[in-house]
């Protein structure tokens, strides 16, 4: 969500501010901006849309000088517009802002009554304004920045660039991700490791509350007292080159294929070649727990739906799954005995750091499941694990939904043995059915005509409902949201025996219902209700093994087929065809796959 850059360089900067731009794309935007110093002088170009427009009008409207700052914008406060994009300038002071200012509407009474009007929509605004009044009163660049930072509430990532100071980059964090990059007599600053990776591969994490002065020679980064601090220096490897689509239409249908190949390298990272745990990282005893909370949002949320299952029936481990963003406004009770586990792909979606922080001191552990390993998530848990799925960069999450649904599992099983709720002959089975699914995997996806076709029919409709029962429920949750969030299609789920208290109003002719429904000790039941949609005509496209299509008659209007598999490793292979039946959808209706209207990738406001 929005991404930040600076650069202090010794070369011209927009060109290397556009590119650095480029690669914080996935993270979802509507507008773009930059602002540089030349010959002293504060300059800014900003253009809504995508990053060519804002290219085209720097061919233009050329922009020149060596520091800069840039930005992507996901609009919170204000329409996507150009007065509303940043950077935002007042006077001698240009401001790039992710996060959210909570009190800018008292900022905003307070600079009135000093004379001073907004002109914009947005809470970023005010952040300028307030400086460069500092900056009238007498106070230094520095000085300015410090003293506006003081008087902000809320969450935040901050680069200011100022008139007149050429090199001078500010830079805050709370909340938001932020990192420095050092170069040769140069200096970086962005809200992603993947933004500077072609320019720097050594860089420092800004902690919450902290201050950095930042010019090409050194920077000083100042902790919540104000007090001078050193962070660590990491080497990180992110990869220099840029993302590229392999020969795929979109980077969603090269992440769907990707699955096999990811999932099997995780299963390696994690188990032995005999079927066994792997010490490291794996080095957690559940028999210490008494109870299990697991706390996602969107697609992670679904993924710890699933892992309440196999937690529950395996590990007979009680489990409390929530909602981040919900989660710690319950203030819910935490003993000492709970292990809170914390499901993230980018490591940075607020709500679920502010869960881990809630739980930080009163769990008995903290434990994340991450894909980005350096995140503030991450870097704030007991324990991680990170999925190992490589970059995504579609919006909508694919390989990091089955590498987290794989993890999960593998510590279910872990949990299952330590407390003894399984012997070695079953943990040998579960571990022998879940070493399939790479191969099962590819299998589905070198036949993907049935889900073609249904997707089509699909494409022509305006709302359209999933069901499932057991582990297929959470699955059925997921295909919506997918749909949902590429194809803007309405899309709602039910747990399959729900239907009759209340969304089976919904059923006719004209709406498609996708059965997610894998052999499992519920499938009758599955059927069963079934044939309560097919009594009041309805149109299901029915997900299911052979002996599953066979078993639901000629009634169903379409059916996808999926090879047979083991009940309890099913949710991970049934996520392919529910991701693809959205891709195709969203493919037939022409909508913009990779980076959906509305959506971020990586959630960091709350």
């Amino acid at each position: 969500m929005c991404g930040i850059v600076g650069v202090l360089s010794n070369h011209e900067v927009a060109p290397i501010l556009v590119e650095a731009l480029k690669r914080v794309e996935y993270r979802g935007y509507d507008s773009a901006g930059l602002a540089t110093i030349n010959a002293g002088h504060l300059d800014c170009r900003r253009s809504v849309g995508k990053l060519i427009n804002l290219s085209d009008l720097l061919v233009h409207e050329p922009l020149q000088g060596k520091s800069g700052i840039g930005h992507t914008r996901w609009a919170t406060h204000g329409e996507p517009t150009i007065k509303n994009a940043h950077p935002h300038r007042a006077g001698k002071v240009a401001v790039v802002h992710n996060g959210i200012i909570e009190n800018y509407l008292d900022i905003r009474e307070k600079l009135k009554r000093r004379g001073i009007e907004c002109t914009t929509d947005t809470d970023t605004e005010t952040i300028a304004l307030l400086a460069n009044h500092s900056i009238s009163q007498g106070k230094t660049a520095v000085e300015a920045a410090f003293a506006t930072l003081n008087e902000l509430k809320g969450a935040f990532a901050l680069a200011f660039l100022f008139d007149g100071e050429d090199d001078l980059i500010v830079a805050a964090r709370k909340g938001s991700p932020l990192a420095i990059g050092y170069g040769d007599n140069e200096m970086y600053l962005g809200s992603d490791a993947i933004a500077l990776a072609p320019l720097t591969d050594r860089l420092t994490y800004l902690e919450d509350n902290d201050k950095a002065v930042i010019t090409r020679a050194n920077v000083e980064i100042y902790d919540a007292n104000g007090t001078l601090t050193n962070r660590p220096v990491k080497v990180i490897s992110a990869g220099t080159g840029q993302p590229d689509k392999s020969g795929f239409k979109h980077y969603m249908e090269k992440e769907i294929a990707e699955q096999p190949s990811v999932v099997k390298g995780l299963l390696q990272q994690y188990l032995t070649t005999n079927g066994h745990f792997k010490d490291i990282p794996l080095d957690i005893g559940f028999r210490e727990f008494d109870r299990l909370i697991l706390v996602g949002c969107g697609t992670a949320f679904y993924a710890c739906l699933v892992a309440k299952y196999w937690f529950e029936r395996i590990a007979r481990l009680p489990v409390e799954v929530d909602i981040a963003s919900e989660f710690r406004y319950r203030v819910p009770p935490i003993g000492n005995k709970t292990l809170a586990l914390f499901v993230s792909q980018s490591g940075e979606t607020a709500d679920t750091l502010e869960a881990l922080r809630y739980c930080t001191g009163k769990a008995a552990q903290t434990l994340s499941i991450v894909n980005v390993t350096d995140s503030s998530i991450a870097r704030e848990s007991g324990l991680i694990f990170p999925i190992q799925a490589g970059l995504e960069i579609g919006v909508a999450s694919t390989k990091a939904f089955t590498c987290q649904l794989t993890v999960l599992l593998i510590l279910a099983l872990k949990a299952a043995f330590d407390k003894e709720a399984i012997n070695d002959a079953h943990l040998s089975d579960h571990i022998a059915s879940l070493k399939d699914i790479p191969t099962l995997m590819r299998r589905a996806l070198d036949h993907k005509d049935d889900v073609q076709a249904a997707a089509l029919h699909i494409s022509l409709a305006r709302d359209v409902l999933f069901l499932g029962r057991g582990l297929m429920y959470p699955l059925a949750m997921e295909g919506a949201l997918k749909l949902k969030e590429i194809s803007y299609i309405h899309a709602e789920a039910y747990a399959s025996g729900e239907l009759k208290h209340g969304p089976i109003a919904l059923i006719d002719n004209q709406i498609p219902i996708v059965m997610m429904a894998a052999p499992s000790d519920v499938f009758r039941k599955s059927l069963s209700n079934l044939q309560e949609v097919l009594a009041r005509k309805g149109k299901v496209i029915l997900v299911s093994d052979e002996e599953g299509i066979q078993a639901a008659g000629h009634e169903i209007t379409m059916s996808v087929k999926m090879p047979k598999v083991s009940p309890l490793v099913a949710p991970i292979l049934y996520a392919l065809p529910a991701q693809l039946l959205a891709y195709y959808t969203a493919v037939a209706k022409g909508t913009d796959i990779d980076q959906p209207r509305n959506l971020a990738k990586s959630v960091t406001v709350e």
